[in-house]
């Protein structure tokens, strides 16, 4: 096959090997970084491959196919016509971060060409997103488009959607991870979001081939790729079982910080954010602000509630009572504080609990309080 100049035979070689069934990422970064590139490994004897460790005979069955050839061939053919650009780790094309995961796939295919480098950060959430979910992701998004930095999310209806659509409207760069072959698009719902992306100056990203379909396997695989290419991922909205929850576990074993919006117990797209944060799995997002200055872009705006439009409490005759004093004593302890109101420290904790979420009242690490905020 005649190459074109986007294409080498490494690319080949590299979809051929890929394409054998028992030769998934972690064996094919096993066997070029034994043997030196997928050519390498192609031509090479399998008796002399199945001696390096973890490597058998079984493994290597389909290795030297003709079939496999056939196919990268003709995915060269489909890529070269589509416009899609063929990464390979080995060749050390991908970001730092999504490198650094061990099991990162061999081959990334991409569309679009995105013209800055910045600070990624991962937002996911329910297909089933609320109205506190869309107000959360609008607001988040509105403050990120103040700084440099890019969204990442899976296309996916719901909350990806929102976090991409929003990212338009901000003009923030954003890359939709695919669970899919750049064969067809899904949801299709989304094929013109997904053009608009691409004229905005974002990715599409995917794993697969142009034989593989959207299969549920997939999505949960394309996660760990939403989860590697950020240092922070954020949880939106998500049931006990929602797919949010692996990109989260996929973000926790990589080391990366993970944030979930809290929510009502009793709200089911919120009862996995609750548990995210019941089991130190996450860091719970109290306010936009904080949120920001958590994720590395600094805060260069007052504070303010976590959704500032609205007025969403108003203080019972308790809280006021307890802002009053604090507001006339700036760090004032806990224990002061419970015996100037006369309250027992288990009941007071309960209120300033309340406050803190409300983002009225800032307690610092060693349990003094101030005022944040007031209404």
């Amino acid at each position: 096959m005649a190459l074109s100049q986007n294409y080498n035979e490494e690319h080949l070689y590299s979809i051929a090997l890929r394409k054998c069934t028992l030769i998934g990422d972690i064996n094919f970064k096993k066997l070029v970084n034994q043997i030196g590139s997928a050519k390498a490994v192609w031509e090479t004897p399998r008796n002399i491959l199945s001696k390096i460790e973890g490597i058998g005979t079984k493994t290597l069955s389909e290795l030297g196919s003709k079939d496999q050839l056939l196919f990268a061939e003709k995915e060269l053919k489909f890529c070269e016509k589509n416009n899609i650009e063929i990464l390979l780790r080995h060749l050390g094309q991908y970001p730092t971060l999504l490198d650094d995961c061990e099991d990162a796939p061999a081959i990334l295919y991409q569309k679009g060409e995105m013209g800055i480098n910045a600070k990624s950060v991962s937002i996911v959430g329910t297909r089933h997103v609320t109205a506190y979910g869309k107000e959360f992701v609008k607001e988040f998004v509105k403050t990120l488009s103040t700084h440099k930095s890019i969204t990442v999310s899976g296309l996916a209806l719901g909350a990806d959607t929102e976090v991409h659509e929003q990212s338009l409207i901000g003009n923030i760069p954003t890359i939709a991870v695919l669970a899919h072959g750049f064969h067809t698009l899904y949801p299709s719902k989304n094929r013109v979001l997904s053009e608009k992306i691409l004229e905005n100056g974002g990715l599409l990203l995917s794993e697969f081939n142009s034989s593989q379909k959207p299969d549920r396997e997939n999505f949960i695989q394309r996660n760990r790729i939403v989860a590697g290419l950020s240092e922070a991922t954020i949880v939106v909205e998500s049931a006990f079982g929602g797919g949010s929850m692996s990109t989260a576990t996929f973000a926790n074993g990589y080391n990366r910080e993970v944030y979930a919006l809290p929510g009502k117990i009793t709200d089911k797209y919120s009862q996995g954010c609750n548990q995210l944060i019941a089991q130190n799995k996450a860091n719970i997002i109290s306010t936009i602000p904080d949120l920001i200055e958590n994720l590395g872009f600094g805060n260069n705006r007052k504070e303010e509630e976590l959704f500032p439009k609205e007025e969403l409490f108003s203080l019972s005759p308790a809280q006021q009572e307890i802002v009053m004093m604090i507001q006339s004593q700036p760090n004032i302890s806990l224990d002061d504080l419970c015996e100037l109101l006369k309250i027992p420290s288990y009941q007071l904790l309960g209120i300033l609990l309340e406050l803190e979420l409300m983002n009225v009242v800032h307690s610092t690490s060693s349990r003094q309080y101030k005022i944040r905020k007031l209404n």
